[in-house]
């Protein structure tokens, strides 16, 4: 009774989604029956070069590599060769945070440092000297010592 009082738009809706869910169904029975196939066709060979093929390697070109010369690793970081003591002015320093930065005279770049790496007092202004190493999170100066400056008066 209900499909009776049914507007001819929902019908051809209806139709329209038969329709889709039995071509559906089709397609996947076709790919079902298509997908059996041995596993041979599904293995991938790498050649001498490298290369992805789908024919097995020459066993003549095969050579033996040893465990031990296989290297699994991030390369270490190249060390910074630089002078063994910079100078620089510090240009900003926050005595309750514990940490500045500094400017280097020579290369004009700013390098973190905290107040663990201080000798003596510091503050901004002050002309510095320093070494440099590598940080968790970039440069860091450590061996931070304030150079006293001569007054000709």
């Amino acid at each position: 009774m209900g499909r009776s009082q049914e507007s001819f738009n929902k019908k051809e809706v209806r139709n329209k989604k038969e329709k889709k869910r039995r071509e559906k169904e089709k397609k996947r029975l076709a790919k079902r029956d298509s997908e059996k196939s041995s596993l041979d066709s599904m293995i991938a060979y790498v050649d001498e070069n490298g290369s992805i093929t789908d024919t097995p390697p020459d066993p003549s070109k095969k050579t033996k590599i040893k465990a031990e010369d296989i290297r699994i690793s991030v390369p270490k970081g190249e060390n910074i060769k630089s002078a063994p003591e910079r100078k620089g002015t510090v240009s900003f320093f926050n005595a309750s945070k514990g940490y500045g930065f500094i400017r280097d005279t020579e290369t004009k770049e700013s390098v973190f440092f905290h107040v663990n790496n201080v000798e003596g007092d510091i503050s901004e202004g002050n002309l510095v000297s320093f070494e440099v190493e590598r940080g968790q999170k970039g440069l860091a100066a450590i061996n931070v010592k304030q150079i006293k400056q001569e007054t000709n008066s």
